[in-house]
């Protein structure tokens, strides 16, 4: 895995509603989508998590994320970011995350809750087995 050069700015509503679902549910991974519009507003769909082992794996429920897609053109965004948490594990792309990564002009968020004082976020990007991170910055724009 490399470290990117890039940043991007994610607003801090966004990481706080990430933060506040993976540590509402701290014994299953949380996933959904987050889109952006040509505003550069960015707002969080939760998705649920059809994956057998929920605890260790994720898999968006299907209709719920063609329902999001659709809703996401409807209303002029783009998808930006996939997301989920590892409960038990720190913030980093697993075999399964890169095996099943299909989107690679998209950010991927893996967030861990941790203790109460000590949650992280991670951003990637993957292009096959290429793993670049990239730094994430908080700014306050809102969201909508």
């Amino acid at each position: 895995m490399r470290k990117s050069l890039n940043a991007i700015q994610l607003p801090l509503p966004i990481v706080d509603e990430l933060m506040r679902l993976a540590q509402a549910s701290p014994q299953e991974e949380i996933c959904g989508l987050i889109s952006r519009d040509r505003h550069g507003l960015w707002k969080c769909y939760p998705v649920s998590n059809r994956a057998e082992d929920r605890k260790h794996f994720f898999m968006l429920d299907p209709k719920e994320q063609i329902d999001v897609m659709r809703t996401m053109r409807h209303h002029g965004e783009e998808l930006a970011a996939i997301y989920h948490s590892h409960p038990d594990s720190p913030p980093l792309p697993s075999p399964t995350d890169i095996a099943q990564h299909e989107y690679t002009d998209v950010l991927y968020l893996i967030i861990s809750p941790g203790a109460r004082d000590k949650p992280e976020l991670r951003g990637f990007y993957i292009h096959g087995h290429a793993i670049e991170e990239v730094a994430i910055g908080l700014e306050e724009k809102s969201t909508r």
